[in-house]
């Protein structure tokens, strides 16, 4: 069986769990992190260093890092066809959005996401939110640039790419007190996602 640590309000456990569904994969998650604690017990350091969310448990082999679980899980236990295929170029565009999430998207997000759903109204600083959605809302024009006549993110199939990307796209789409452009290829993308069981389960999620 594999154990998932993290609270399941994390974004990037809740990208680990959409994966182990779309592979089919049992797993059990233990709740760490955030009002749970757990993450400065020696136990918990002797598997994750970094003190952080999610850290993986299959067996004897220990993995942190969200995308790179995401990447073992999907070479470990799904087909070559499957998630994250093994041609090259193919794969080499998934890896761009996997890195381009976790080095732009995901740092251009958390500051709008912490500001209107974990700071109470009467502490945000306005100023800086609005510089914050500057930042945020041109990389989702971008990707709306580049849904453009696709269905998916890349190789017109269903990838770790989408996983990584939808999983912040509920959240941006969550977002209460924002005016958000139309971006109607990205829209549509977004409801595709949204049908998917485990997106529904795991991803569509009150923000909190």
């Amino acid at each position: 069986m594999i154990t998932i640590w993290g609270r399941a309000n994390s974004v990037n456990v809740q990208k680990v769990m959409w994966c182990c569904d779309e592979l089919v994969l049992p797993f059990e998650r233990v709740d760490a992190g955030g009002q749970y604690g757990r993450l400065d017990e020696p136990s918990f350091l002797a598997m994750n260093p970094n003190g952080k969310i999610p850290t993986l448990v299959d067996g004897t082999f220990t993995l942190w890092e969200s995308n790179a679980i995401l990447r073992y899980l999907a070479m470990e236990y799904g087909p070559s066809s499957l998630l994250y295929p093994i041609d090259p170029k193919v794969r080499a565009l998934i890896e761009r959005w996997l890195d381009w999430t976790l080095g732009t998207l995901a740092p251009a997000e958390r500051p709008v996401f912490h500001a209107l759903v974990r700071t109470p109204a009467d502490q945000r600083d306005m100023a800086k939110l609005a510089t914050d959605l500057d930042t945020l809302t041109p990389l989702w024009k971008r990707l709306d640039r580049h849904l453009q006549g696709r269905f998916f993110l890349e190789n017109e199939r269903f990838s770790l790419a989408d996983i990584v990307i939808g999983s912040l796209a509920r959240r941006w789409f969550g977002l209460q007190g924002i005016e958000r452009p139309a971006l109607p290829n990205l829209e549509r993308w977004y409801q595709r996602l949204a049908e998917r069981p485990g997106f529904r389960k795991y991803i569509d999620l009150p923000l909190t």
